[in-house]
């Protein structure tokens, strides 16, 4: 049975983007040029509550590739699959090609 893992509040499920390590024609890329720490994102929380009781949405929806922080973020594994959890503040930017 698959698990799904919704995340609450604020919080955004990342699969992280493993950059390719050589091209299409087998030519082999150094770490350095492909180093963009970038994620799909999985799923997404509902949002936090502002004092009034109003939910404030997370910036991010599903299926958008994320700019991520270096460091950070909690490191979640669901069957075979690893995944991070982040904060909606945490989240570098959009990207978009």
């Amino acid at each position: 049975m698959a698990k799904r893992l919704i995340p609450t509040l604020n919080r955004v499920l990342v699969e992280k983007l493993i950059p390719p390590s050589k091209t299409s024609a087998g030519i082999l890329l150094p770490e350095r040029s492909s180093k963009l720490n970038s994620g799909k994102v999985v799923a997404v929380g509902p949002g936090l509550r502002d004092k009034s009781g109003s939910t404030i949405p997370v910036a991010v929806k599903e299926g958008e590739t994320v700019l991520l922080p270096e460091y950070g973020g909690t490191e979640v594994k669901l069957g075979e699959k690893e995944y991070h959890l982040y904060r909606d503040e945490d989240i570098l930017g959009i990207l978009h090609d």
